[in-house]
């Protein structure tokens, strides 16, 4: 395989003979370098993946500058620019001014070393000043996938509305086709390692078509929003499992809650039900897998919260991950420390003409701008094992206070949903706080 013609055993004993699961035996390792965070947060929405992502932490952004989307024409680029510099430019005057905040307040104990106490503040206060960081900066993601899930990836991210993943899905083509970039002995002539895999990664047509089939049926269907108010972190348990498969179908392509689909849903006829699961069908063809949005799961968390704390959680794996469109509908978020730090004038000049620029810009070009402190919407579908493990592991006290205080309010939904299982979360409430830890 290494040294000969892996072309066609690929072509022979995979692709003809047509059993997926022999590319699961076979792992490349991708780097990408210098892509966008809000490129590697689709590169990574993958359930079968392994890899890891540049921390925010400590990059000098004023150097590194950010990216600037594709679909913007030269009028809008200047109006993107400027506001990304002014994003960068309150994002390094914020972080100063916690720090110096976070200096006094927190005094250095007698026991820690100097540069032990200077890289945890800087690690808070950084915590705080990423709100103003925006999808367009650049990050870099290694990952270590399957043939299979890489197969999957590409072809996702061909369909893609971003021009820069189409594109990134096109150079992971190329790359196949040509010899690593790394190998373990030189001396080898190394062959490339999935030569044949452009043929078979075309845009998932299914996936695109049926979004904007159910985007259509919603819009025509669906009746005006309810207006419920519903908390940020909210737990349902569908007892229901078509309303609950319709209610994740339409999720993605509304900006409502999920409580107000499935309830809908529920008082739906089978006939309703099933108009909507035949729309999501109506393009898939026989090889078509079904949409992920068919698996279900015991408990459904949706969760309103900034795109930094969804970068965070979206790590986990072990559950189902829907989100909806970025529109900034939903404002941002605002850390207590922002006040504390007298940053409060600065932050939110910098966020309102932030928000006021992507109102001035097409999608899906403006959402490169949308700062981490916006706030969105996200489904996460899991069973308990899941639910204790994030409340848990994401509650400590080393923690951004952000998902701390999403993982600690799952925590308490599960408590009051199922009292016998909530028990057993062995969560920290988020005012237990150890800032000198990390």
């Amino acid at each position: 395989m290494r040294t000969h013609d892996s072309s066609k055993f690929l072509d022979s004993f995979y692709f003809q003979y047509g059993h997926a699961s022999i590319a699961d035996l076979g792992h490349l390792v991708f780097c990408f370098e210098g892509i966008s965070e809000l490129a590697a947060t689709e590169v990574e929405d993958e359930q079968l993946w392994d890899g890891q992502a540049r921390s925010s932490r400590y990059q000098d952004f004023s150097r590194s500058g950010f990216l600037t989307p594709a679909e913007l024409n030269e009028r809008q680029v200047e109006i993107y620019q400027h506001a990304g510099l002014d994003l960068l430019a309150a994002y390094e005057k914020v972080h100063a001014q916690v720090f110096d905040h976070l200096t006094a307040k927190l005094p250095k104990p007698p026991e820690m070393k100097q540069d032990a106490y200077q890289r945890n503040l800087a690690a808070r206060a950084f915590d705080v000043a990423r709100y103003l960081l925006f999808f367009g900066v650049p990050t870099g993601v290694g990952q270590v996938v399957s043939i299979r899930t890489l197969e999957r990836q590409i072809a996702r991210l061909r369909g893609s509305e971003y021009i820069e993943l189409r594109q990134l899905a096109d150079e992971m083509v190329e790359a196949c086709a040509e010899k690593p970039d790394c190998v373990w002995d030189p001396s080898v002539a190394y062959a490339p390692l999935a030569p044949t895999l452009a043929k078979y990664c075309d845009a998932d047509p299914h996936r695109i078509q049926a979004t904007a089939d159910l985007k259509l049926w919603a819009k025509q269907n669906l009746p005006h929003a309810a207006g419920a108010r519903i908390d940020d972190v909210d737990l349902l348990k569908p007892a229901n499992t078509a309303a609950d498969i319709v209610a994740t179908l339409l999720y993605p392509v509304t900006d409502r809650p999920f409580r107000e689909l499935y309830d809908l849903a529920c008082k739906w006829n089978d006939a309703r039900r099933a108009e909507v699961i035949d729309v999501a069908m109506q393009s898939r063809a026989r090889k078509d897998d079904l949409l992920r949005e068919f698996r279900g799961s015991l408990y459904v968390y949706d969760i309103v919260m900034d795109i930094g704390a969804y970068r965070d959680l979206h790590r986990h794996r072990r559950c189902q991950q829907y989100r909806q469109a970025y529109s900034g509908k939903l404002g941002y978020e605002t850390p207590a420390a922002i006040g504390e730090a007298g940053a409060a004038d600065t932050y939110h000049d910098a966020m309102r003409s932030a928000f006021a620029a992507i109102g001035q810009l097409p999608e899906p070009g403006s959402h490169y701008l949308m700062p981490f402190g916006a706030r969105a919407r996200f489904l996460f579908k899991m069973d308990f094992a899941e639910a204790e493990y994030i409340s848990r592991l994401r509650s400590g006290v080393k923690g951004h206070f952000s998902y701390r205080n999403i993982a600690w309010r799952m925590r308490e939904r599960m408590s009051a949903l199922e009292p016998e299982l909530g028990r057993l979360i062995d969560a920290t409430p988020p005012w237990i706080e150890d800032p000198l830890t990390r």
